[in-house]
């Protein structure tokens, strides 16, 4: 994995998003910003550890960690949360998910669409609430707990939503209907490019909170496409692949701090340290 050419560009990054968050302010967003990266695209490197505001705080037990010992720190640290119910989730992503240029609206993660929030729904042309984590892989539901966790519950249109199903993530497919870019075939889900960094941290933000210790199963990544209602999701390897391509943009962090401050109180730390997803990995 190349690491040299990017290690300026994850510090910068990092150091940018430390300067929004020290000033206790939400980024600003546009639209170019909504799910796209804010630095410069290609290859990300994941080996330079990063200073954010919140390292003498809320991950001050994690810093100086890696591999499995960090990852059961920020298990301990993230678990703390705050549990919404399935209902209260729809209000809630229409603050987390609100379209920069249009607030009446909410920006659907695949599709990229922009839709209004009142549209939200079962029917042909609503919105509806998206388990990026698929909801069948392990079992949960949306049971309070990781069926309603919102770092990794997203708006999505409701067919498009139903095309992905309960697939793993991949490389490849074919377009369908509103697909923005997305892809599927009969056994994998390729995002957008401008989410499939998005999609790769919630991932590994759902395997590193749910343990098995909480009673809900032990969620991990691994390199499958054929997860099934086994506790996993695939595929790692692209996923990581994702992560490395596609930075945390300003939409994603604005997402993270206002389900930090105002819903779950907790973060996912791949968006604040994205050097951390090869350190565990």
């Amino acid at each position: 994995m190349p690491v040299t050419p990017i290690r300026r560009r994850w510090k910068s990054l990092a150091l940018a998003t430390s300067a929004v968050l020290v000033g206790l302010s939400v980024p600003a967003l546009t639209a170019s910003s909504a799910g796209a990266a804010t630095a410069t695209t290609g290859t990300a490197a994941t080996a330079t550890a990063s200073a954010t505001a919140y390292d003498d705080t809320y991950y001050a037990d994690a810093i100086g960690k890696s591999g499995a010992a960090l990852k059961d720190s920020l298990n301990t640290i993230i678990s703390d949360q705050t549990k919404l119910s399935y209902s209260a989730v729809w209000e809630a992503l229409k603050v987390t998910d609100q379209d920069p240029n249009n607030s009446g609206n909410v920006i659907l993660l695949y599709s990229g669409i922009s839709r209004s929030k009142s549209l939200n729904g079962g029917d042909t042309g609503d919105w509806n609430r998206e388990h990026v984590w698929a909801k069948s892989h392990g079992d949960f539901g949306t049971s309070t707990g990781p069926g309603t966790d919102l770092h990794h519950l997203r708006p999505e249109d409701v067919q498009v939503n139903s095309i992905r199903g309960n697939k793993d993530f991949d490389n490849g497919g074919s377009s369908f209907t509103n697909s923005g870019g997305s892809l599927t075939d009969s056994n994998s889900f390729e995002p957008r490019d401008a989410v499939k960094g998005d999609v790769a941290r919630m991932i590994l933000y759902m395997a590193v909170r749910y343990e098995g210790t909480d009673g809900w199963p032990d969620l991990e990544p691994n390199d499958s496409v054929t997860n099934g209602t086994s506790p996993y999701h695939g595929r790692l390897s692209v996923l990581k692949q994702w992560h490395q391509e596609d930075p945390p943009s300003a939409f994603e962090q604005r997402r993270n701090e206002v389900i930090h401050s105002s819903y779950q109180h907790n973060r996912n730390p791949f968006i604040d340290h994205p050097e951390w997803v090869e350190s565990i990995w």
